[in-house]
């Protein structure tokens, strides 16, 4: 279990940020997000953007987790609670878009790397072409090949 203080703070961020992606994003919620209008309505936007999913996820995570990690100085009764409760739960919320940053930078590396791996494959493959024929480009081009392009001379 998480203790209190930073340790909660940063554990219910995750989890919005978690949750966010995954109905922004993921096709398990594609459906919910069509339903709603998807971009082109208000509502949908709210489904279909994660920083938007994240306030509301982290307004329900806060009090459910007791995580608030502000205090208010004036003592207005309800109404400090209330603005303790909405500025914990925008804290949350912007800690999470920090770290979809950060997960995003990592996905986005990850596919970077993926494409860069199949441009290497690509010209394995044509190099390997023209050895085949010599130095001459074939007939055909190799598997791989993007149509329209350039073919090289020997």
């Amino acid at each position: 279990m998480i203790g209190t203080g930073w340790g909660r703070l940063l554990a219910v961020s995750l989890v919005t940020m978690g949750l966010s992606h995954t109905i922004a994003r993921e096709r398990l919620f594609a459906p919910l997000r069509d339903r709603l209008g998807g971009k082109e309505t208000w509502l949908g936007y709210l489904v279909s953007c994660p920083y938007c999913v994240s306030h509301w996820i982290a307004a329900v995570l806060v009090p459910l987790t007791g995580t608030y990690a502000l205090d208010v100085a004036p003592s207005w009764g309800f109404a400090s609670a209330v603005l303790r409760w909405v500025l914990s739960s925008v804290l949350v919320a912007v800690i999470a878009a920090f770290l979809r940053v950060i997960f995003y930078f990592v996905d986005e590396t990850q596919g970077l790397v993926r494409r860069e791996q199949r441009s290497v494959d690509e010209e394995v493959a044509t190099k390997q072409a023209l050895r085949e024929n010599g130095g001459h480009w074939p007939a055909s081009p190799p598997v791989g090949a993007r149509p329209g392009s350039p073919r090289p001379r020997p």
